[in-house]
């Protein structure tokens, strides 16, 4: 089959979406579905940014700005946090929240980030590859789900990833962990993105995968 022909996927279910020098190499729909994502309904979506570069320079970013194009086009309400320009703190392990709470600190992850997860059908998780794990940045984020760990259970996700490399082994480590946190927290996983090889704007901007990634907005 032509590997070009999954990019027509309407994403039914799950799909794993890999890039090679910021050049198609593989796409492949991991199942099948008789039902698209939303179901017809109209989703609440909470997009996670966490590149500290600019909407115009980040190519994480970019990937997630063209998916909420295509979702807002399918009428789903996006909310975006940029997680490397907002004031964050690490979870410190001191259990104040006792997993069901306010969490000790008073900032941008409870006041505002939080409560829109609470009510978010799906969440986003985009990030760039820095050694050969999430940012810093999202990994606060993913940290501080400990407060409000019951009531995040159970919704569907999705992961998009960029990195310079292009190694068939650079996404391994970082796909193994958003699996597991997808099996712990019981998330219906229904999208993966991992762009290899896009290291610069200009070429993930000049490659197929803006247009992959709205399809997948526009198709839940």
């Amino acid at each position: 089959m032509d590997r070009r022909k999954f990019l027509k996927v309407a994403l039914a279910g799950a799909a794993t979406l890999f890039l090679s020098g910021c050049g198609l190499a593989a796409s492949a729909d991991k199942k099948e579905v008789s039902k698209s994502v939303s179901g017809g309904a109209k989703m609440k979506i909470v997009v996670i940014n966490s590149s500290p570069h600019s909407e115009k320079e980040s190519t994480s970013k970019y990937l997630a700005q063209r998916f909420t194009e295509g979702a807002k086009s399918a009428g789903h309400e996006v909310f975006i946090f940029d997680a490397a320009n907002e004031k964050i703190n690490p979870c410190r392990g001191c259990n104040h929240c006792g997993m069901d709470g306010d969490c000790i600190f008073d900032d941008a992850i409870s006041k505002t980030l939080m409560p829109k997860m609470l009510e978010a059908d799906l969440l986003v998780l985009v990030t760039p590859l820095y050694y050969y794990g999430m940012s810093a940045q999202l990994k606060t984020i993913v940290d501080r789900f400990y407060s409000r760990t019951g009531k995040l259970h159970g919704k569907k996700s999705i992961f998009m990833a960029t990195a310079w490399n292009s190694a068939d082994w650079t996404f391994t480590a970082l796909q193994s962990h958003y699996e597991t946190l997808v099996r712990y927290m019981e998330w219906q996983d229904v999208g993966q993105v991992w762009a290899l090889g896009c290291g610069y704007r200009s070429a993930v901007e000049g490659s197929e995968f803006g247009d992959a990634t709205f399809k997948i907005g526009a198709n839940l």
